[in-house]
Order: C-alpha cells, then sequence, then structure tokens
C-alpha cells in the first residue's frame, strides 16, 4: 500500500507592512488543512521585494499569529529541515533552478532597458491591448545573450509558449484555462540577483514539499504562469485553494483607506482573538450545523471545500462586534478583569474595577468601549439643561432632585435593596411619571442616557458623589 504524502501548508507574508486581516484568514485556513490530517504548517518569509522591506514587520508577523494562538511547526524563528525560511536567505538556490530553465530554453536572457519597457508599455496602452513585453529579447541567440550577460545588466524572463491552453485547478472553483497567447513574459530574476514573486514560490512550494497553497485570488491569473514551472521542473503540483477579497459592505475592496486591514486594528479596537476567528471563516466558510458561534478546533472537526463560499465575503464591523460582544459574555468575571486591563485608562480607579468592571461585562462589545462605558465613575460630568427638562418644568425637576438627594442622604446603608426601595416609594408617594424621574435620576448621576442598571451604577458610584452631583444639578437648574 502507498504511503500518502504528507501534508504540508504554509503561510508566505511579505515583510512589507502592518500583517493584514485577509493573511489572518489563510493562515486559518492553512491551519485547519494542515491539522485535519496531521500534517505541519510552515511559516515562510517572502521578503524578495527589498525597496519595501520594513524591519519590524518580521516581528509583528510573529505577534499576529501568536495572537491567534497559531504556532507554525517550522518558521524562520523556530528552524526546521527545510529551512532557511526567509526567501532573502535562499538566493542560490533561485540562481541555480534560473540557470536551469535557461539551459533548457525555457527562460531567456532580456536586456531591455527600463526606459525602453516603459515605452512599450505605454504604446500598449494606448492601443487598447494589456500591457505586455513584446517579447523583443527572445529570439536572440542563447549563446550570444550569455556573454552578453556576463558584462551587461539583464533580467531572466519566463519563456511562455504560443498557441496553448494552460489549465489551472482551485479544489473550490475547478478548473480554470488560460490562453497561453494572453500570458506575459514574467521576469523570474531580477537585476540585482533577487527572484520575483513567481519564481521563488514555485522553488519553495517545492523544495519545501507545500501540498497545499493556499493564496489570495489575486494571484489566480499568475497561477498559469506557475503550472508552467511546475511542468518545466517536472514537478508535482500542489493543490491550489485562492480564497477570495474581503469586501467592505459596499462591495468595494477591503484596504487600507478604510482603516480596518491590519490585524493590529483589531486588536487595538479590543476584538478578541477567538472572535476574530470565528468572524474570518465565518465569512467564507458555513458550519455544517448552520452555527454563527464556534471555534478553530470545531472548524478543523468540520471543515470541507464544499462548504467554502467565494463570492466577496463582507468584512461587517457590526456583525463582528455582535459576535465579540457574544465572545465577551461567555468570559469569567476574572478573564474578563484581565483581557480589560491593558484598555482601562490612566484615570481608571483600580481600587474600584471589581464594582465597576461587572457592570458593563454583559453590555460591552469592544473591549476599547471601556472608557466610553465607565467614565462617569472617575471623572466630573456635565449636564445640558435641556436634557435635565427632558419632559417636566424646572419647578419639578427641581423638586425631584431635591427630594431623592434628601432620601438618599438618610439612608444607613448604601446597597441596591436601600436605593431602589427609597427611589420607587419617592416615585409612586409623588405619583411622578416613572420613565421621567428614573431617567433624570441616571442624566444626573452619569451623564449618559443610557448606562448598566440604575441602581447597581449608584451603588459603585458611591454615595458621596452620588449625592453631589444630584445637589450640583439642581444648583445649574437654580441658577438658570
Amino acid at each position: 500500500m502507498t504511503k500518502s504524502p504528507a501534508i504540508r501548508t504554509r503561510v508566505a507574508p511579505s515583510p512589507t507592512g502592518l500583517p493584514h486581516i485577509g493573511t489572518l484568514l489563510q493562515t486559518l485556513l492553512d491551519y485547519i488543512i494542515a491539522k485535519q490530517q496531521g500534517g505541519k504548517l510552515v511559516l515562510r518569509i517572502e521578503d524578495t521585494d527589498q525597496k519595501r522591506l520594513d524591519s519590524s514587520a518580521e516581528q509583528a508577523i510573529e505577534a499576529a499569529l501568536d495572537w491567534i494562538s497559531i504556532h507554525p511547526d517550522e518558521s524562520p524563528f523556530k528552524g526546521g529541515p527545510f529551512g532557511p525560511y526567509r526567501q532573502s536567505e535562499r538566493l542560490s538556490l533561485y540562481k541555480k533552478y534560473a540557470e536551469q530553465l535557461l539551459a533548457e530554453g525555457h527562460a531567456y536572457y532580456c536586456f531591455c532597458a527600463p526606459e525602453r519597457l516603459t515605452q512599450v508599455r505605454d504604446e500598449m496602452q494606448k492601443a487598447g491591448k494589456p500591457p505586455m513585453y513584446d517579447k523583443h529579447c527572445r529570439a536572440l541567440d542563447p549563446a550570444e545573450a550569455a556573454d552578453r550577460a556576463k558584462t551587461e545588466p539583464f533580467v531572466v524572463r519566463l519563456k511562455v509558449p504560443t498557441d496553448q491552453t494552460i489549465e489551472v485547478n482551485d479544489v473550490v472553483r475547478g478548473s480554470i484555462s488560460f490562453d497561453s497567447n494572453t500570458i506575459d513574459d514574467q521576469v523570474l530574476m531580477k537585476s540585482d540577483g533577487f527572484p520575483t514573486y513567481h519564481l521563488a514560490v514555485v522553488v519553495d512550494d517545492h523544495l519545501m514539499e507545500i501540498s497545499h497553497v493556499v493564496r489570495g485570488e489575486e494571484w489566480l491569473s499568475s497561477a498559469p504562469k506557475h503550472i508552467l514551472l511546475y511542468d518545466f521542473f517536472g514537478w508535482q503540483k500542489p493543490l491550489f485553494f485562492h480564497t477570495p477579497t474581503l469586501r467592505n459592505p459596499d462591495k468595494s475592496k477591503l484596504s487600507k483607506r478604510h482603516g480596518h486591514t491590519s490585524v493590529s486594528w483589531y486588536q487595538s479596537e479590543g476584538f478578541l482573538p477567538e472572535a476574530v476567528i470565528n468572524f474570518l471563516l465565518s465569512i467564507v466558510w458555513t458550519h455544517p450545523e448552520q452555527l454563527d458561534i464556534f471555534s478553530l478546533q470545531d472548524a478543523v472537526d468540520d471543515f470541507t471545500f464544499d462548504a467554502v463560499h467565494i463570492t466577496g465575503p463582507i468584512v461587517d464591523l457590526q456583525k463582528l462586534r455582535w459576535l465579540n460582544g457574544q465572545y465577551i459574555r461567555s468570559l469569567s468575571a476574572s478573564a474578563f478583569f484581565d483581557l480589560a486591563k491593558p484598555f482601562l485608562p490612566d484615570d481608571f480607579p483600580h481600587e474600584k474595577a471589581a464594582d465597576i468592571l461587572p457592570l458593563i461585562h454583559e453590555r460591552i462589545e469592544q473591549l476599547n468601549e471601556i472608557e466610553s462605558l465607565t467614565d462617569f465613575f472617575y471623572r466630573e460630568v456635565v449636564w445640558d439643561s435641556a436634557q435635565l427638562l427632558k419632559r417636566a418644568d424646572v419647578e419639578l425637576v427641581t423638586a425631584q432632585l431635591q427630594q431623592t438627594e434628601s432620601r438618599l442622604s438618610l439612608l444607613p446603608s448604601w446597597s441596591v435593596e436601600t436605593i431602589e426601595d427609597q427611589v420607587r416609594k419617592l416615585q409612586e408617594d409623588n405619583d411622578w411619571h416613572k420613565r421621567q424621574f428614573f431617567m433624570l435620576l441616571r442624566y444626573v448621576t452619569t451623564g449618559k442616557t443610557a448606562t448598566p442598571p440604575l441602581f447597581e451604577t449608584l451603588v459603585a458610584l458611591g454615595k458621596s458623589q452620588t449625592i453631589e452631583r444630584l445637589n450640583a444639578a439642581r444648583n445649574q437648574l437654580g441658577d438658570k
């Protein structure tokens, strides 16, 4: 019986900036595919674009994977049997395989100056044609070109065959046909000795024995070039899955212009990693039991490609907020407190955290809302007189505040039960409109029209501060 080939997936970001949320989605899918079949997940850093390198990006990539608790089996940081895992440390390998393609007639030297290439591209665009290289150097005698390459700057280009149909098989999209006449003679090796993505990715995926390639659909148009390279080298092709482009609710492409493309943005906004994982998977895959809330392990257990949908997944932040709120509410009080700590403002009274934080645990949807939901506990409140007098005149509101202040001042103990008892009796004895009176107390004591439960809030606020605010609001009305 033949042993099945090992399952090996890879996440291969470029260290050119903050990790993208789309990369996180691809990582999750890579992880699921590998773990379902006892395989390995590889992290490879694709740093061939030296001009755009960001020195902090590698650490940001590692931190992003750490945040979702995914730890690759092999990586530049951990090592492994197929290293190095940075493309900039594998240049001799790419040179070797580029030379093989040249020797076998599947690639050629190109000596065209950048100015000529710009001119060719401009002329094609003016003619309404897709900009492609005009194959000017393709007909050069290989021996002559090799001699020139010893003294002249050059790039190495892929020699795409003419009049062929190239099939790309995607595990979700099926077979996609490309006319080779529409495919550019892609640069494989640049003049600085670095490979382009197209050569490096094929060489690395083969040498690292990658069985499944998960990447964005923006690479689908490049896939026929990669198929040609696999065929030219005589290598077995991996399975391809091109993930759909993430979109905004208006169907536009999710981009940095909208501000929520980076993983770090979701962290700073107070989204939990479990919620982000759940959300990303749910917009490209339907759980077999139609569950809205499921864990990464649930996805490992139940994921199948036939339940994947590829039509423009929407990054709906309102849905993510709802989902995040569900995860927050499922936390124990101590776990919520631990996660809340980094989001507490500098002037937050930590000695009162045990009284304040439970009040917002059931209401909060993002951890960065802690300040806006709790600031009235420790900062001065400001009232709008028009809001104070909403649904009542100044005489009535003044009387309500004065009587409430008097009643609450006499309470021997400050608890939910004693406060609620006195406030309700006061409302009933005076036959005040219940909604108006309770909204007034809420607004005066917190400066807000929506808060956690009123009586629990007053307990946490404290007797002296409650009385002080009732008095101050009454004085403000007296100045009118």
